[in-house]
């Protein structure tokens, strides 16, 4: 009687075969942890939120943000760095956690190149450099006098030590030639309620907590940060402009998942983004934040991440040899 089993080496070659046939698990079939490095109404936190609750729709499923502020951003971004790589727990990461960090904390928890997988830059934004209206200054080298003639006693708020705000501020300051006294505050929120106390006399401060308080006048605006001159304050010459040329300061913000998370989940995700911010009421709901969006492929976002991880290494040095 003829046998009607297969020769067990003919069974062997089919098996995988048969395991490759199968389909590869949807994704996502439960709701997404976005993890937010900064606290609730922050600059990042505001348009981490315009974009999620579109991107919810385009994936199907619920994107829960989950404020981990602290060091910076620092902790947010140490956490994602060492969650699953399965595609349900993501970061938006700025200039701070993934490019300034590196360069001022060589013990830094984890790498900003190589623990995380880009998915793509998702805006950017400049700082506007405002004061309380005590201080006897209407430009940025009126500023730089008033630093100069009472140094250290200048104080200037950031959203924490290690932030892209305090080394910006400091940058300005080293080219200024002048001494002024930070004081590190847990979100730049929190600093604009002080700033307009005049508790503070300075900030670099991202538009949406600032631009309410210096249509009311409580706040006066001597210049953006910006490469060129921003649409919704175009009055307002650029630190560069105003008399330090070659300052830029930008805080870019964009979605990452761990490394090693799957590329199928990747382009996912990085194809539902990328529809979201071609979509008109994204970009206007970004734009009443005061970003500009900035959507890249995962290859353009790795490399300029790169790049801004060298400039603002040549920064911090500068910086540090000023002090």
């Amino acid at each position: 009687m003829r046998s009607t089993f297969l020769p067990l080496a003919v069974a062997l070659a089919i098996v995988p075969a048969a395991a490759l046939a199968q389909p590869t698990p949807a994704w996502p079939v439960k709701p997404l942890r976005v993890v937010v490095p900064f606290p609730p109404g922050s600059a990042t936190d505001a348009a981490t939120r315009v974009v999620t609750v579109r991107l919810s729709e385009v994936l199907g499923q619920q994107m829960v943000i989950d404020n981990r502020s602290g060091a910076s951003g620092n902790i947010g971004a140490d956490i994602v760095a060492r969650a699953a790589p399965d595609g349900y727990t993501t970061l938006v990461g700025t200039t701070s956690t993934h490019a300034v960090a590196v360069g001022l904390n060589e013990k830094l928890s984890y790498d900003p190149v190589k623990d995380f997988a880009p998915v793509t830059l998702l805006g950017s934004s400049p700082y506007l450099v405002v004061v309380h209206p005590s201080v006897p200054a209407t430009s940025m080298k009126e500023l730089a006098a008033h630093a100069r003639a009472r140094p250290g006693q200048v104080n200037y708020a950031s959203a924490g030590n290690a932030s892209l705000a305090h080394l910006g501020t400091e940058l300005f300051a080293a080219m200024a030639g002048v001494k002024m006294n930070h004081v590190p505050y847990k979100s730049s929120a929190l600093s604009v309620l002080d700033l307009v106390a005049g508790r503070i006399d300075l900030l670099f401060g991202t538009p949406a907590p600032v631009l309410p308080h210096l249509r009311a006048g409580k706040l006066r605006a001597l210049a953006s940060t910006s490469a060129k001159r921003v649409s919704f304050v175009p009055e307002l010459p650029t630190v560069a402009e105003a008399g330090y040329p070659g300052y830029e300061l930008n805080l870019w913000f964009g979605l990452f998942a761990p490394a090693a998370t799957p590329k199928a989940v990747l382009d996912r995700l990085s194809a539902g983004t990328l529809k979201v911010l071609a979509q008109p009421d994204t970009r206007e709901g970004l734009a009443l934040q005061g970003v500009e969006p900035a959507p890249t492929t995962p290859a353009e976002f790795a490399a300029i991440i790169r790049r801004e991880i060298e400039r603002w290494r040549k920064a911090s040095h500068l910086v540090q040899r000023a002090h």
